[in-house]
């Protein structure tokens, strides 16, 4: 009889634990309204192992934040067969046929370790780069220079519009350094990342914007710009002429996302003038990582470095106007995680 209520007693327990896990997942599930997972730096003849996490995450998009294969070739075959690897990536084919998938590309999709303009087949490179993602054959994006692009995704609740810059296409030379470090800044105004063309979509995509979230994607960091690798901080005059574009449209929520560098941060600085942090976060890379990596400054950033094979998610709260910024390994591990709030 004793057993028998011990029996009771215990499965009482159980249950009341379950329906504890249940409520407490119900809130986790109901806490955001859309979620955007994204990443960078993947090797194509590597098996990568998040693509299952990525998706337990219930990802309402996916955006590739550069390097998506690694081919810097010349050779167009090549490069054609390095994205059909990937799109065969069991994991990816997964992903990409329930969600939809945004890109940029970065200097190893593109062509080149660290190019620029001067890539003599980027036109080549880019009607393959919008292959891999399917864009039709009519698009006008097949007969733009460089891949940048926007997309505005609608909810009942609010919108977000996703900015997808090309730090590649139209950038200029960088300054090589003397010593250990790669590259320094170029002289005030000598330059440009963006390009004027692009330039000018850029502010007139800030300024008509309606959004309650405005996601700016450049594949490499924006804030961070101590480490002597490649960097907006190379081309300061661009710096702040980013941040005043941002000031002067009055665009809501503006978020940066950046990868390139094999570890992940978050960086933030206050800007006067805007009325919430800016905000940088780097995800990179998904198949390999900067496990040596022993320490670097960067003035702007908040928690610690993760140099573990890691991808980013967005959750987005419109009532509240806050999103929850997530890094995320393997298993699904949280590894940090960091509120922006506008």
């Amino acid at each position: 009889m004793r057993n028998y209520f011990v029996l009771i007693v215990s499965s009482l327990l159980f249950s009341n634990c379950n329906i504890k896990k249940q409520n407490d997942l119900a809130k986790q599930t109901t806490n955001h309204d859309f979620t955007i997972a994204f990443g960078s730096c993947n090797k194509q003849n590597k098996t990568n192992v998040l693509w299952q996490e990525i998706e337990k995450n219930n990802p309402n998009l996916w955006i590739w934040g550069g390097d998506i294969i690694y081919s810097d070739t010349e050779n167009m075959d090549k490069m054609k067969s390095d994205y059909e690897t990937q799109l065969n990536q069991n994991g990816y084919k997964s992903l990409r046929t329930k969600i939809p998938v945004l890109a940029t590309w970065d200097d190893h999709d593109y062509g080149v370790n660290d190019g620029g303009t001067e890539f003599p087949k980027k036109n080549e490179a880019q009607q393959l780069f919008l292959d891999f993602l399917g864009v039709a054959k009519t698009s006008e994006r097949r007969n733009q220079e460089g891949i940048y692009y926007s997309k505005l995704f609608k909810t009942s609740k609010g919108s977000i519009n996703v900015i997808l810059l090309d730090t590649r296409y139209f950038r200029t030379a960088l300054t090589r350094a003397k010593g250990k470090r790669r590259y320094v800044p170029n002289k005030k105004g000598e330059g440009t990342i963006l390009g004027k063309s692009q330039w000018s979509w850029l502010e007139q995509e800030l300024n008509s914007s309606t959004a309650d979230f405005n996601i700016i994607v450049s594949s490499i960091q924006v804030l961070s710009s101590e480490h002597g690798f490649e960097t907006w901080g190379n081309f300061p005059h661009e710096v702040e002429k980013l941040k005043e574009t941002i000031i002067k449209s009055k665009a809501k929520g503006v978020l940066i996302l950046s990868g390139d560098r094999h570890i992940s941060e978050f960086s933030q600085t206050e800007v006067p003038n805007l009325p919430f942090k800016l905000t940088d976060f780097t995800s990179s890379g998904l198949t390999h990582s900067y496990t040596s990596y022993s320490g670097e400054p960067n003035k702007f950033r908040k928690l610690k470095v993760v140099n573990e094979i890691s991808f980013g998610v967005l959750n987005f709260n419109f009532e509240k106007n806050f999103i929850d910024l997530e890094m995320r390994g393997r298993n699904n591990k949280l590894i940090q995680k960091m509120k922006q709030s506008y």
